[in-house]
């Protein structure tokens, strides 16, 4: 059950509003992650009982659903290209990035992703701007794209947090030693790694050339 495939049905409207609730539930999210999120977490936030919340929301999960939707659509580089008319492959490129920047800012989004189907507006505006792009840019099975490629960024994001680590942490010569000598040259950013793997599978879906993805004026 979503709260967006069927919400909840609305008493004391006056109360509460969704949108504040999903903003009180992104801060708490943000400074403490999942664990951070209880009802009466954001009871006390908003200045109410925990039981006033319930005439807004059945569940947890539905605050949680909430803030996932609430916290793309806050996200203004995400934004600005899922509601531009703009073309190309270049464009799609950047907004696949933008958003595994938008997971990396806010991993508590990662932990929540693979419990729900996502049908909030603004993912639903995601959903529809990247399967647009890939129409337009010829792909053999768009659906099939948007999903491989949508996979390979919440992948990335998750083991981005790792990248640090996995650089620093020796390899073992003896049972790795092709992994420890190429480990020890060095590797691309994680972010770098993603702009080349994006590349490669969109091509393969479009039956073009992967190209060099293009670099927005804000990418590191």
């Amino acid at each position: 059950m979503s709260y967006w495939t069927d919400p909840p049905a609305v008493r004391r409207t006056r109360v509460l509003d969704a949108g504040g609730i999903a903003r009180v539930a992104v801060r708490l999210l943000d400074e403490g992650g999942t664990e951070a999120l209880t009802m009466r977490a954001v009871a006390s936030a908003l200045g109410v009982a925990p039981s006033s919340l319930y005439s807004r929301v059945r569940s947890l999960e539905d605050v949680l659903d909430l803030a996932l939707d609430s916290a793309l659509g806050a996200d203004a580089p995400v934004q600005e290209i899922v509601q531009a008319s703009a073309t190309g492959a270049a464009v799609l490129d950047e907004l696949l990035l933008h958003h595994f920047r938008h997971l990396r800012r806010h991993p508590w989004a990662l932990q929540v992703l693979p419990r729900r189907a996502l049908r909030g507006p603004h993912h639903l505006a995601l959903s529809e701007r990247l399967c647009t792009l890939l129409v337009q840019e010829g792909a053999s099975d768009p659906l099939a794209a948007s999903y491989a490629l949508s996979n390979l960024v919440i992948g990335s994001a998750m083991t981005g947090a790792l990248e640090a680590e996995e650089l620093s942490t020796p390899v073992d010569t003896h049972l790795a030693p092709v992994y420890a000598r190429l480990h020890g040259t060095g590797a691309a950013s994680g972010e770098e790694v993603l702009r080349r793997g994006l590349a490669a599978l969109r091509a393969s879906f479009t039956g073009t050339s992967p190209g060099v993805l293009s670099r927005g004026p804000d990418a590191p």
